[in-house]
């Protein structure tokens, strides 16, 4: 238990010594904590995430060709900017991976229990109950977001979990995104809880 405690301090020390230094510094080997991370979302993240496989563009664009993934965006939705005018509609784009479902949040943890049983509902949806059909979970770069998504599933049992941590930036060095809106089943529960627009 102590020996626990003591590498998620490590970890987070880490994290924030990480966050410090900027991105335009070297990142440093950032360890996987022992379960999902509740720090903040953005921040250099770990090179792995155990029970899951590590995609750059090349794996994601084969196993796209091959397998033909579930490809599931966590990134958030932008924020409402300051001063914006209260009676002019807020109507941001959000362009992805074209053929993403996007649920925007599910990377954040702790997840609400409800927002979490949807979350695993969608996903059985998803994959039509099964837990080998291959899942990739992205958001953008330097995002904890498509991490915790991932983890979330390996832990409920999906053998078939991709990460893709370069993201929606990653996928656009090569290819073209496309308009989506969020999951119409997770955009009713995140309008139902009274949250609004996620925040960055």
């Amino acid at each position: 238990m102590i020996g626990r405690q003591l590498r998620t301090i490590a970890a987070l020390a880490a994290s924030v010594i990480l966050m410090a230094a900027g991105p335009a510094d070297s990142p440093v080997n950032v360890p996987e904590p022992d379960g999902l991370w509740t720090g903040p979302s953005r921040g250099y993240t770990p090179a792995t995430l155990q029970g899951a496989k590590v995609v750059d563009l090349d794996g994601l664009d084969a196993l796209i060709a091959r397998d033909r993934p579930v490809l599931l965006d966590v990134a958030l939705a932008d924020q409402r900017p300051g001063g914006f005018p209260a009676d002019r509609p807020w109507l941001p784009t959000h362009r992805s991976i074209p053929g993403s479902v996007w649920m925007p949040r599910a990377g954040n943890a702790p997840l609400d229990a409800g927002s979490e049983a949807l979350f695993l509902r969608r996903i059985e949806a998803l994959t039509g109950s099964d837990k080998g059909r291959a899942i990739v979970a992205f958001c953008r770069p330097e995002c904890w977001g498509s991490w915790n998504a991932g983890k979330r599933l390996v832990q409920q049992g999906y053998s078939n979990v991709h990460w893709f941590p370069d993201g929606i930036e990653g996928w656009q060095d090569r290819h073209p995104t496309t308009a989506i809106r969020p999951d119409p089943e997770w955009e009713a529960r995140t309008k139902s809880d009274g949250r609004g627009e996620p925040q960055r």
